[in-house]
């Protein structure tokens, strides 16, 4: 259920955050501010993370910029690829918990069908890609239409690369996507963030997600709190309004601060 009421947040037991766009900007790390707002935080909370990226991008984009006490790191929780893969941080390293990888025929299959679905619709991609077009993350395939590395060769051009992009581009993405989706009755086809499409296993989404947090946390759905950027019919986010979560709705990581301050002044 959205709130309204910003008083409903001190009893949460566990904060639930997206990453791209919600903690950071996409594929890029969290500032200054976002740092020392979440060293706080996991002082007075316990804090999950779910995104569609691969651990290596949760690394990137968060460990590395997070300068938080080690002794915080037992209340953060990470579910990169959707929550396909759980780390936690256990005895001074991050342990995975679990992975539920894609057997390697089906990965096979997921990027034939990509490229035969480009081909019949025409697709033409960009002169220039940074990085690969499709790419096997183990749990998850994503098809990026830039090249997975837009933002980390250019930094905030390709950033505005993605977004505009994703503003000439959504419907044939949208389409891309629904051809997928026809090909593999099997899977779980997303239309995820600006660029990206993601083929999981089937069920696999930000609803399952928290179903997983829940599990492995213990910590109900109801004591939680959800905080993502596209929450709405068509966002990566929205699934998680199928379950019974309070969440809230930011634009971009300045929303996401200011309800980490409101949080810390209430706790």
């Amino acid at each position: 259920m959205r709130i309204n009421n910003l008083n409903k947040l001190k009893p949460k037991a566990l904060i639930v955050f997206d990453l791209d766009g919600t903690l950071a900007p996409t594929k890029s790390v969290i500032d200054s501010e976002m740092n020392r707002l979440m060293a706080r935080l996991l002082a007075v909370k316990k804090v999950a993370v779910i995104g569609g990226g691969k651990y290596q991008l949760f690394q990137e984009q968060l460990l590395n910029e997070l300068s938080a006490p080690k002794s915080l790191l037992k209340n953060l929780f990470l579910f990169p690829t959707t929550a396909n893969v759980f780390y936690r941080y256990q005895n001074t390293a991050w342990k995975k918990v679990y992975s539920h990888d894609l057997p390697k025929e089906q990965i096979k299959q997921i990027i034939q069908t990509f490229y035969r679905v480009l081909k019949e619709i025409n697709y033409r991609h960009p002169k220039k890609l940074y990085g690969k077009l499709i790419e096997n993350r183990g749990t998850q395939v994503t098809f990026s239409a830039l090249g997975q590395d837009v933002v980390k060769l250019l930094g905030k051009k390709g950033i505005a690369m993605k977004e505009e992009w994703t503003k000439k581009n959504r419907p044939l993405k949208l389409k891309i996507a629904k051809r997928v989706a026809k090909y593999l009755p099997q899977l779980e086809v997303h239309a995820a963030g600006y660029t990206s499409i993601d083929v999981t296993k089937k069920g696999i989404d930000k609803a399952y997600g928290l179903k997983q947090i829940q599990k492995y946390l213990r910590v109900p759905i109801k004591n939680m709190l959800f905080v993502g950027d596209a929450i709405f019919p068509g966002g990566n986010d929205y699934a998680i309004t199928k379950t019974k979560v309070d969440y809230l709705s930011v634009k971009n990581p300045e929303d996401t601060k200011r309800i980490i301050r409101h949080i810390l002044k209430d706790g």
